[in-house]
């Protein structure tokens, strides 16, 4: 093993300054004690190692040291290792902690740890505020913080102040405020002569203004700046990346040969560090330019490389819209079949980028509700505080009445305050049961349309129109049933009936299909989510009885327990593991939008109404041990 130079220096001095601060027993086990001038050197040792991704678990391992010690020596956490547990925090997407972090190393002051040093901290402190959804308190710290580097004649604080504020811009979707601040970042990191700085906020510039308030000239200019900083740099990566853009300036324009020349230039730079994303990017433009040139075999050619490129990276994003221009070209040359395949494979990847960007956003929403939860816990609080300060101070001379009052205030204000809250996370899981809903119905709705556009394809007009008219009816239902959160049982079931009508027309009786119900439930007076058991049963279809060779038959049952109504969901098809093994060999790795979608909503209501709703797959077996079949048994609680 080598140790770098740096490196081994760093670490003798570490141990040099851990050996002098040690103190032993009598009886042998060491006792660590350390000073602030340990603890500082050990948290810019954990902001260094925090560079490198590889070295995240010494930082780690070095910071928890760092707090045994501050445990042993009994003294405060000095500002330098709150920061590095900020930046700690921040690299393991913790935002609360980071954001917590660097609000309490900010209360030094800034000869404390130094002025540069302290810019750069406001930098970290607004970033793990703009992240939680703070975006005034963010935007303060950075205004603040560029007439500090101003007043103070610091360097390189400049450029960053003013991107981070870019970058709050942004999420607040305010592009005339972004165009200022990334001029000011530009002329800052230009006198400064930082190129990092200055390529970034060229590149930014160039992206907004081919979009907001176009102008191709200024676009061009900001891309072609860019290009060149990175040319000088001699990062392929970068250099394939602006051409790319500069492309895109031009194809906007409806310059396609100018387009098409810096799309081929752009892969003479990623196709050698086998940059696939660029590389899918280039080609699925390029592709798109011989279809508006009408050189249809080129293009298809082109667009074929780009998604081999994409599958290797899997981006869904490139895969979505290169089969999306593939379908719209067979479509308008009078290619159906191709256009209606590479239609599916467009819903199918645009999907997969759907629920990606979901769980994404939902990760996010979430860590913003609880900071802001917490703060809103805290401002509560504090009004509280002052509020019994002023009551005390008010009524203190008015003796044992005024006791009995303020405390009578104080509690009705704690009750108001539960109060608010609790109705607040009611709503909130409305609001969220409500969009979860409205994902389900046009997931439902596309899959319906596929069925009446395949009866077109084959000139079925009795059975299109039959289908039409089932169709019309359920679509009533649906839009009758997602008006609520949850809906009689009965008309979930008269829903689900025609639907199970439209999936055997569709598939030509290819399955039968059974709905029981025990006497004992009231399907008037029982409730239950809308559109909750559909999804399960196209699972079974689609995944288990149309990859059979016989007819299929799918049973819907549903019993009365005590606390629950079971419902239990069951075919005779290949089972899930066979179902896998088919999706692998045809590299189909895309699950049911429509049952992830039910499982988030089943939680959803569990916490909504206080009872557990739980599902159960079970995979069926003959005596020698083969594949018979699936059963789902769905939890619903009784509703009513």
């Amino acid at each position: 093993m080598v140790m770098k130079q740096g490196n081994g220096i760093r670490l003798f001095c570490f141990l040099i300054i851990t050996l002098t601060t040690t103190g032993y027993r009598l009886s042998g086990n060491p006792v660590l004690i350390a000073d602030t001038a340990q603890l500082n050197s050990m948290a810019r040792e954990i902001r260094l190692l925090l560079k490198d991704k590889s070295k995240f678990h010494q930082a780690d391992s070095l910071l928890q040291n760092a707090y045994q010690l501050i445990l042993n020596s009994k003294q405060e956490t000095p500002p330098l290792l709150h920061w590095a547990a900020a930046e700690m925090a921040f690299f393991t997407k913790d935002i609360g902690a980071a954001c917590k972090n660097a609000g309490l190393a900010m209360k030094c002051s800034p000869q404390e740890i130094g002025l540069q040093a302290y810019g750069e901290l406001s930098i970290l402190f607004a970033k793990t505020c703009h992240y939680s959804g703070q975006f005034s308190m963010a935007t303060e710290v950075l205004q603040k913080n560029i007439e500090f580097a101003r007043t103070n004649h610091l360097k390189h604080l400049l450029p960053q102040t003013y991107l981070g504020l870019v970058d709050i811009y942004s999420s607040l979707n305010e592009p005339e405020k972004q165009i200022p601040a990334l001029e000011e970042a530009l002329k800052a990191a230009k006198g400064e002569q930082d190129l990092v700085n200055e390529d970034i906020a060229n590149n930014r510039l160039g992206v907004l203004r081919m979009t907001y308030k176009r102008d191709f000239q200024v676009a061009n200019g900001y891309l072609k700046k860019c290009y060149e900083i990175n040319l000088k740099s001699g990062d392929s990566s970068k250099i394939a990346l602006s051409l790319t853009k500069i492309g895109w300036n031009y194809y906007l324009e409806k310059r396609l040969d100018s387009s098409l020349y810096f799309y081929k230039q752009s892969l003479t730079f990623s196709l050698p560090i086998k940059a696939y994303s660029l590389i899918a990017n280039s080609f699925g433009n390029i592709g798109t330019i011989y279809r508006d040139l009408k050189e249809y075999d080129r293009a298809n050619a082109a667009w074929n490389k780009g998604l081999e490129a994409a599958k290797i990276i899997k981006d869904w994003y490139a895969l979505s819209w290169i089969f999306n221009d593939m379908s719209l070209m067979a479509a308008n040359t009078g290619d159906y079949k191709n256009a209606y395949n590479y239609q599916m494979l467009y819903k199918l990847y645009s999907d997969s980028l759907g629920s990606q960007k979901y769980s994404e956003g939902l990760s996010e929403a979430r860590i913003r509700y609880d900071f802001d939860t917490k703060e809103k816990e805290m401002q509560l609080l504090s009004l509280r505080l002052k509020n019994q300060r002023m009551l005390i101070y008010g009524f203190a001379g008015l003796g044992l009445l005024s006791v009995i009052i303020g405390l009578l205030l104080l509690r009705q204000a704690k009750t108001s305050a539960k109060r608010r809250i609790s109705e607040m996370d009611q709503k909130i899981l409305e609001v969220t049961q409500a969009n979860l809903r409205q994902q389900m119905n046009p997931h439902f709705i596309f899959n319906t349309l596929n069925s009446i556009q395949y009866y077109m394809y084959k000139h079925d007009k009795l059975a299109t129109n039959n289908y039409l008219t089932k169709f019309s009816s359920l679509m009533r239902k649906i839009l009758e049933n997602s008006q609520h959160t949850a809906i009689p049982l009965r008309d979930e079931l008269d829903a689900l009936q025609l639907y199970l009508e439209l999936e055997s027309i569709r598939f030509r009786d290819k399955f039968d299909y059974q709905i029981t119900v025990d006497e004992e439930i009231d399907p008037l007076l029982y409730k239950i989510p809308t559109m909750l058991i559909q999804p399960y049963v196209e699972n079974a279809i689609c995944h288990g009885l149309m990859l059979r060779e016989e007819k299929g038959l799918v049973t819907v049952s549903l019993t009365h327990n005590k606390e629950y109504i079971s419902c239990i969901i069951e075919d005779n098809g290949i089972g899930r593991e066979a179902s896998r093994e088919i999706k692998l060999k045809k590299q189909h790795s895309h699950s049911s939008l429509g049952t992830r979608i039910t499982e988030s909503r089943l939680k959803l209501v569990s916490s909504f109404y206080g009872k557990s709703l739980k599902t159960t797959y079970t995979d069926l077996k003959d005596e020698n041990g083969m594949a018979t079949g699936t059963r789902v048994e769905i939890h619903i609680p009784i509703l009513t």
